[in-house]
């Protein structure tokens, strides 16, 4: 099965393991998705990630975050900007979730960075989802 949209299934599968209570989830690896999961990990979204080589692309494990923990866990994953429709943001109008409670991934010219980083740097990009 080809996949036309590689994060937004990765975020569905982050998404439903989140809802079920999963400790883990395993997700295709790749150099965009290993970026996005950083910054979940230094954002304490997820509690850790292990990269799995195997003879392919390689497997992201996701540990997840418990829902009796301290730290927040996820509640929501919306991906903003998909193959259909790009949706880029000037560094101006670089989105803020839920007041600051959230955090929008952009990938601008530097990397993969956070909406809070970005407005920092002075710079926009796509916005490719948002977490909260």
């Amino acid at each position: 099965m080809a996949l036309s949209d590689p994060i937004a299934d990765a975020l569905t599968m982050i998404r439903n393991a989140s809802r079920v209570r999963k400790d883990r989830v395993d997700i295709k690896a790749s150099g965009l998705l290993a970026e996005v999961v950083k910054i979940f990990k230094r954002e304490r979204f997820i509690y850790d990630f292990r990269l799995i080589e195997d003879r392919r692309q390689g497997i992201l494990r996701v540990y997840l975050r418990k829902a009796g923990e301290p730290t927040r866990k996820i509640s929501h994953l919306a991906r903003v900007s998909r193959p259909s429709l790009r949706v880029y943001a000037g560094r101006e109008k670089v989105p803020v979730v839920l007041g600051g409670l959230g955090v929008s991934i952009l990938s601008t010219s530097q990397g993969v960075m956070t909406g809070e980083e970005a407005k920092k740097k002075g710079i926009g990009g796509e916005v490719l989802l948002k977490v909260w």
